[in-house]
């Protein structure tokens, strides 16, 4: 190990951040059922091993920027669902996120005061009690802001902060998830699974819709050859009114006879011998038994190879909106087109029959392209897929974000600014609403959003391990072991006030409560833990709004336990 830390890892410290990086997504991949350590956490406890045994400090500069890149891509994608939370549908769920929020803060302060904590290890227990990753580096930001201590002084409670979140991190996620999981729902005397099952019928989810099923909203293509079945003799236009007053959507699209293409009018009549290409959602066609109804199943290639189209619309035209999904697909122009998917404020929307288009929802229209791009022209603006990213669109965010950031207050002494990562979190978020309105620019696809997101992240939080590695025996032994019983009631309190407010104050339902509370701790383990138990996505529909507020009052929170205990 000398050897390599001598001629390695020193004179090229950036191989052990990779190193590192690499190790911790070996051990994030650990888990049990739906509850695993994660990428972040692998990274954290990787980069303090690594530390420790390389006694090897990397350069801050390098730390900042994996920071700065995180926290604007961390409110770039939940800035749509934050400011959908101020909204009136919204305001219950982010209420109970509020409330999660503003007791973790109080009791971890309390405890803080209690223990006699500083602003590192109060910051640390604050982040993984929580489970918000982004603590540790705002509360190091703030720590590094401190003019009442000495740059010794400064530098042991920024390595205390990475050493009280990975003690109190990885219990803080498994009592998040048990309790949401198994033992709240049970107090409320639910049975979690009946109850998803109930509600997803009564809100026409994908289990009981199957116009929205993964399984069967899938728009398959057929080819028939009409032989003494009913449909010889009618036109296109009838065959298909009768198939809807049926409620099916089936459509013939196009028509061979006698060797030849037709060209596709709705007033051709159907003949004996003719070969029909049929485009239908798989359920419907299904249900009219084709055989019986058109004909024989065969295989056209040319017939089955016409250009069809996956197209994002941005709803936009005032004629549409406000018009149910029911309603759209009566009209005229979405003959043989089909709504695949809804994303409002940029995530995913569960949509129903009676669900009403919005300004600025995109919807992702499916089917042939000669179809599909009139339709979408009635519907709004098209927006084609890129893998490019809008760096001018960043570039400008982070900067704009930091220079926000940088102003200060002085209250009783103590300097208090957003910091240039505080700033970086308030223009993503920011900037994410403007993109989920107005999707038509700053595009940043998901690929990106990976790599600043979570790479972003965990090569920031290897960094932190990396160089808190070589005081992390000290800094335990000074914490003390009662730092993991403290930090484990505080993440139940908040949970637990969460819940009652939920349910017997906002009147909510618990499977979406077990969700709404899930993303206000903003604990991806524990929402998969609910679906799994759940044995349903149901409670997902609770998770966006508490999940984008949580992170932004919990990332912010780094900064105020700081201005609070220094």
């Amino acid at each position: 190990m000398h050897w390599l830390t001598d001629h390695i890892f020193k004179p090229y410290p950036e191989l052990l951040i990779f190193l590192t990086a690499a190790i911790g997504f070996l051990v994030g991949k650990l888990h049990w059922k739906a509850i695993g350590l994660g990428a972040v956490t692998g990274c954290l406890i990787a980069g303090l091993f690594t530390g420790w045994a390389t006694d090897v400090t990397i350069n801050g500069t390098v730390k900042s920027v994996f920071f700065i890149m995180f926290l604007f891509a961390l409110g770039y994608k939940v800035g749509p669902q934050f400011f959908r939370g101020l909204k009136k549908d919204g305001l219950p769920q982010a209420g109970v996120a509020l409330i999660v929020c503003l007791t973790g803060l109080g009791v971890c302060y309390g405890f803080d005061k209690m223990l006699g904590y500083g602003p590192g290890l109060g910051a640390g227990l604050l982040g993984g009690a929580l489970t918000q990753s982004a603590v540790i580096g705002v509360a190091q930001d703030a720590i590094g802001n401190l003019h009442n201590l000495t740059h010794d002084q400064i530098t042991a409670q920024q390595n205390l902060v990475p050493i009280g979140y990975a003690v109190t991190y990885p219990l803080g996620t498994i009592l998040c998830a048990i309790l949401l999981a198994n033992i709240a729902p049970r107090f409320l005397k639910s049975d979690l699974k009946k109850d998803s099952a109930q509600l997803a019928k009564e809100l026409d989810a994908p289990a009981s819709n199957p116009d929205l099923g993964e399984g069967y909203y899938e728009v398959v293509l057929r080819a028939y050859s009409v032989d003494g079945t009913p449909v010889a003799g009618e036109t296109i236009d009838a065959f298909e009114a009768q198939q809807k007053e049926l409620g099916r959507r089936i459509y013939i699209t196009r028509i061979r006879r006698e060797g030849k293409i037709l060209a596709h009018t709705q007033q051709t009549v159907v003949e004996h011998g003719d070969v029909v290409a049929v485009s239908a959602l798989r359920h419907d066609l299904v249900e009219m038994r084709p055989a019986t109804a058109i004909g024989v199943e065969t295989d056209d290639v040319e017939l089955l190879g016409y250009q069809t189209e996956s197209l994002h619309v941005v709803a936009s035209e005032k004629e549409q909106l406000g018009k149910t999904v029911a309603e759209l697909r009566a009209e005229p122009f979405m003959v043989g087109v089909f709504i695949d998917k809804i994303y409002r404020s940029g995530s995913e929307f569960p949509y129903r029959l009676s669900t009403k288009l919005e300004r600025g929802d995109t919807v992702i229209l499916t089917g042939p392209k000669r179809l599909v791009d009139p339709a979408g022209a009635a519907i709004g603006k098209p927006v084609p897929t890129s893998f490019a990213t809008d760096m001018v669109w960043i570039g400008l965010g982070i900067f704009l974000g930091g220079c926000i950031g940088i102003p200060s207050l002085t209250a009783g002494g103590v300097p208090i600014s957003l910091s240039t990562s505080g700033g970086a979190l308030i223009m993503g978020l920011v900037f994410g609403w403007i993109r989920g309105k107005y999707p038509t620019y700053g595009n940043v696809p998901p690929g990106a959003q990976w790599f600043m997101d979570t790479l972003g992240l965990c090569l920031f939080v290897a960094i932190v391990g990396i160089n808190a590695g070589p005081g992390f025996t000290s800094g335990l032994s000074q914490a003390g072991w009662g730092l993991l019983l403290w930090g484990a009631v505080a993440t139940v309190i908040p949970l637990l006030v969460g819940i009652l407010v939920g349910h017997y104050i906002f009147k909510i339902r618990t499977p979406i409560l077990m969700g709404v509370v899930a993303g206000s701790q903003t604990t991806t383990a524990a929402i998969g833990a609910v679906n799994e138990a759940a044995e349903s996505q149901v409670p997902t529909l609770g998770y966006t709004i508490p999940y984008a507020v949580g992170n932004v009052l919990l990332t912010i929170w780094g900064a105020i336990i700081v201005a609070l205990l220094a």
